[in-house]
């Protein structure tokens, strides 16, 4: 197997942090932007290309092309809109895995709180109507798929070892090639589950919007092949 994590495009939260360094004025569950979607749609571009070279069979970089199986991603909506994008051009379904959220979960900052607030999410009948593309989970009801209190660190742990045990009972010992559409800091969790680094802070991977990273898995080992490339991007676009 072969995975591939990419963090969504820039959302609308992104640009606000960018402009102001400040949470207070976050959405919930932002979508993308203009810069967001475009993005997106380099990054799909980039990931449908495919070069005959008969003659490399080990690509480390991918020069061949990606040859992407499997498309999953976060039902956070700057997710599920990369998703959708990366899906399309791939000609592939779109899976939605509810543990692929960013951590913390649906929640925002608010005072008069010590903790940020969780919020129920969209629905089933929500992405069903506005992404109808979207492969939805059984468990998604009418409720919300967050409907819960934040996420706190050992909750985020876990649900990172769920995740890294899920993908080896569903693509273990197979050439699938699979791409999680996900989040910054979920990243560091699945990463410290994967390759069993100490997950206590003080160290970060930091990955740009739409940035892909490789990790291939083999019977005894799995490698780190690269991390946080954003060759698809032209520099006025990374972000």
């Amino acid at each position: 197997m072969q995975l591939y994590f990419i963090r969504h495009g820039q959302s609308e939260n992104n640009a606000l942090w960018e402009q102001t360094q400040d949470v207070k004025s976050f959405i919930v569950d932002p979508k993308l932007t203009e810069t967001g979607h475009r993005q997106a749609e380099l990054l799909a571009d980039h990931l449908v290309q495919v070069r005959d070279n008969p003659d490399r069979q080990w690509d480390p970089q991918n020069i061949n092309g990606y040859g992407i199986t499997h498309v999953y991603t976060s039902l956070m909506q700057r997710a599920v809109e990369t998703g959708i994008k990366v899906a399309g051009r791939l000609k592939l379904p779109l899976i939605a895995w509810i543990d692929l959220h960013e951590r913390g979960g649906l929640v925002l900052d608010e005072l008069p709180h010590d903790e940020p607030v969780g919020y129920p999410g969209p629905n089933r009948q929500y992405f069903a109507t506005h992404y109808p593309d979207l492969i939805l989970p059984d468990e998604l009801g009418e409720s919300g798929w967050w409907n819960r209190p934040w996420e706190n660190q050992d909750q985020r742990r876990e649900r990172a070892r769920r995740v890294a045990g899920e993908l080896l009972t569903r693509h273990k010992e197979t050439n699938d090639r699979v791409a999680l559409i996900s989040h910054g800091g979920f990243y560091i969790h699945l990463m410290a589950a994967l390759f069993g680094f100490p997950d206590e802070g003080g160290w970060w991977f930091l990955m740009n919007n739409t940035a892909i990273s490789r990790v291939d898995f083999y019977s005894k080992e799995i490698q780190l092949v690269y991390h946080n490339r954003v060759n698809h991007l032209p520099t006025d676009l990374i972000t």
